[in-house]
């Protein structure tokens, strides 16, 4: 949708400064509440219009307004005092601001956001006054957040497929906020493809570092949840991890990720000898059968085993 620009000239005829437009008493908060109560009104009239298609029981009156009443809703534009318009019969049931709600879509987000940032109940509080001008009490706050928390519990701890073909394995680094400090952590993931050739993420893990005895909990956690085969799972050269998938799933072949493979043993090769190399090792891992990957093995050999011996080796 585009406004036209008298429109916006109109509106901003008296802008002067941020606070005009995002202030207290900006254009912005005044223009979302006169457009959630024209939105209202609208709703309120297709309602009456619905229940006066309908037959009248006798000795009853038809439904009708019922004047107003005042209603605070937080958003990003901040607080804002609304009119929510009655029906005499309270059968009027508001969609864009439901019975109860007091915020707007999006602005439990914000504060997602800023929990997921480390931040704490009070700094998320004081967060969104600097903001917004939102006085949001701790307990809002901890309700959303422990609504979400519950939410990642049900589905971390969900019932799995009893096979599937293939399984991810892999950890990535991120960092994130601890007791005032950023530090990194592993975030350890496990995506599956299950037997309709959907991809799946199994599940989230946090700890210090990767390492295959943490992999061994999460292998035991999965077969707890459900998992009873897994035909090939791949994963990286992680000392201890091939051996951790066959303790689980003694039946999973195990499959090297070529990435890591390719990545380390690039790691040997100078920088000018790179493209040349890792053209020549794409020659191997893309071909069609075995046969044929060992013959071009054999060929990388005779070329770069004088320079780059433990390459072919590995």
């Amino acid at each position: 949708m585009t406004f036209r620009p008298e429109l916006l000239d109109e509106l901003l005829q008296n802008y002067s400064k941020p606070e005009d437009l995002m202030g207290e008493g900006g254009i912005l908060k005044q223009l979302t509440a006169a457009l959630v109560e024209r939105c209202l009104t609208a709703e309120i009239e297709h309602h009456l219009d619905e229940e006066r298609s309908e037959p009248v029981e006798e000795g009853s009156n038809r439904n009708r307004r019922n004047g107003y009443s005042q209603k605070t809703i937080k958003g990003e534009f901040g607080e804002a005092e609304i009119d929510i318009p009655r029906d005499r019969n309270g059968s009027f049931e508001p969609i864009i601001i439901g019975k109860g709600q007091t915020r707007f879509d999006g602005f439990d987000g914000k504060i997602l956001s800023l929990y997921a940032r480390g931040m704490t109940v009070r700094d998320i509080q004081a967060q969104l006054q600097d903001l917004y001008g939102v006085d949001v009490s701790p307990s809002l706050i901890s309700k959303v957040t422990d609504a979400v928390e519950e939410e990642r519990k049900l589905w971390q701890n969900r019932g799995l497929d009893r096979v599937y073909p293939i399984v991810y394995f892999d950890a990535i680094v991120v960092k994130v906020r601890h007791e005032g400090r950023v530090i990194n952590k592993a975030i350890h993931l496990a995506l599956g493809v299950n037997l309709t050739g959907k991809k799946e993420l199994l599940g989230m893990w946090m700890t210090q570092n990767e390492s295959a005895k943490f992999w061994l909990s999460i292998l035991t956690e999965l077969q707890n949840r459900g998992l009873k085969d897994i035909f090939i799972a791949c994963c990286d050269g992680l000392t201890g991890f091939a051996d951790a998938i066959e303790t689980v799933f003694p039946k999973t072949q195990v499959q090297l990720c070529i990435v890591h493979m390719v990545r380390n043993s690039l790691s040997y090769v100078s920088y000018k000898d790179r493209k040349l190399v890792a053209a020549d090792l794409k020659l191997i891992y893309t071909s069609a059968t075995e046969a044929e990957a060992e013959q071009q093995l054999v060929a990388f050999a005779e070329k770069w085993d004088k320079q780059y011996p433990i390459i072919s080796r590995s």
